[in-house]
């Protein structure tokens, strides 16, 4: 007699699910590196210049009817975008060298976005893109008349602009571990003092950049009625509403920095004689643009305003609870550097973008605008190092305890030698935290 069969175990099917890649791969990555940053840089050209060129052709056709346009090649129009573009780099265009700084973060970021989906991780890839970049900023600077004698500022704007953007970019990819390694090791080298100061010197100016944005929408929200009043006068039809709100876009992070000056306390100009600042307004004739109508008026000068740069200190205080938290101090004197080191690199920031807000629209009056840059930035430092001080010395037991005993060595007796008045305390080795 047979016996009868066990039926087969039900057998249970797992699928493996595969992790997601680190990042979409390109096409290129089988290529020559150098290939993959040319093409890069090409196209984060492209891409940022149709952001000008492409309004300003759209423009030009809707216009073309009008008899002021007859004669007027539509070439003309690519013009005027590219100088726009030219002058998001710190091309002048003739007497303006007021920098739009939107146009500047569209460049940057459209490096970085192409550097990161396309250049290889590989110094000879980010070389070819950076040098790409600049040939490219140099011929369209050289293809107009108006700024081919412009050569040093269009090189210069396509390294700052083109190497931070592109350089982020290829730093950012999944696959740039080696990369990022081999530049880590230099900031590695350093002192960890320095380097919690400097992050949180950073931080800091963040916090300052955070608070100034918030200030300046503030001011168009109170300006509004004054915004819409100028956007009605000038009568524009629906293209050139867009074509103006694209232009004012471009000059936010303007407003954004003015802002920040503000708040400092010194304040800012937009035009020679005129002042706006905490304390008081003092504002001549303003072209007729939109933007200038969300400009503080006398109702917020004085008062409560004149305590706006007691806000700086708000960004010394983040950044001094990022040194505590990345600093394990060794000597007492560690934090104190730290926040110096806080406020030195909070300044320095905060210079180089008022700096990159200020320029001039024209001669005479309009010749004057942004704030004093140094007035500003040694503020701002002062408030930096003010607030990181006031965090991360109390919080450290090393600055507690040299405290602690300076005050009560006084009225302590001497101790035999080879004997210790504290107990050692274990402390974990620098970098853990």
């Amino acid at each position: 007699m047979s016996t009868p069969q066990r039926p087969a175990a039900a057998t249970r099917r797992v699928i493996g699910v595969p992790p997601p890649p680190a990042r979409e791969p390109s096409p290129l990555d089988g290529g020559l590196p150098w290939v993959s940053g040319v093409l890069a840089a090409v196209q984060a050209v492209v891409l940022s210049l149709a952001v000008t060129v492409v309004p300003a052709v759209a423009v030009f056709v809707v216009t073309s009817a009008d008899p002021s346009n007859v004669g007027v090649p539509w070439t003309r129009s690519v013009q005027i975008g590219a100088g726009l573009w030219l002058l998001g780099h710190g091309v002048p265009l003739g007497h303006v060298t007021l920098v739009p700084l939107g146009l500047t973060a569209i460049a940057w970021y459209t490096a970085y976005a192409s550097a990161r989906r396309s250049a290889r991780p590989v110094p000879s890839a980010f070389l070819a893109a950076l040098g790409t970049y600049v040939v490219l900023v140099l011929a369209v600077a050289l293809s107009d008349p108006m700024t081919a004698g412009r050569a040093f500022h269009a090189a210069f704007g396509a390294l700052v602009v083109g190497g931070l953007g592109l350089g982020a970019g290829v730093l950012r990819r999944g696959d740039a571990d080696v990369l990022r390694r081999r530049i880590g090791r230099p900031w590695a080298r350093l002192p960890q003092w320095l380097r919690a100061g400097v992050v949180g010197g950073v931080v800091g100016a963040g916090v300052l950049v955070v608070l100034a944005a918030l200030t300046a929408a503030g001011w168009v929200l109170a300006g509004r009625a004054q915004v819409d009043a100028v956007v009605r006068g000038l009568g524009l039809d629906t293209m050139g509403s867009i074509v103006l709100a694209i232009g004012e876009l471009g000059f936010a992070p303007n407003l954004v920095a003015w802002a920040g000056a503000w708040l400092a306390g010194p304040g800012f100009a937009v035009g020679a004689g005129s002042h706006f600042g905490p304390d008081a307004v003092t504002a001549g004739p303003l072209p007729a643009v939109p933007l200038l109508g969300a400009l503080p008026t006398d109702l917020l000068a004085g008062g409560p305003s004149r305590l706006a740069p007691a806000l700086l200190v708000v960004g010394g205080l983040v950044a001094g609870a990022v040194v505590h938290r990345r600093l394990v101090a060794e000597r007492a004197w560690e934090p104190a550097a730290a926040a110096g080191v806080v406020g030195a690199v909070t300044g320095l920031l905060v210079a180089l973008g008022v700096a990159a807000a200020g320029g001039a629209i024209g001669t005479g009056r309009m010749a004057a605008i942004g704030a004093p840059v140094w007035a500003v930035a040694g503020l701002a430092a002062a408030g930096a190092v003010l607030g990181a001080a006031a965090v991360a010395l109390p919080a450290e037991r090393l600055v507690r305890s040299a405290v602690l005993g300076g005050i009560g060595r006084p009225h302590r007796e001497v101790s035999p030698p080879g004997s210790s008045a504290e107990p050692h305390e274990h402390r974990e080795p620098a970098g853990t935290r």
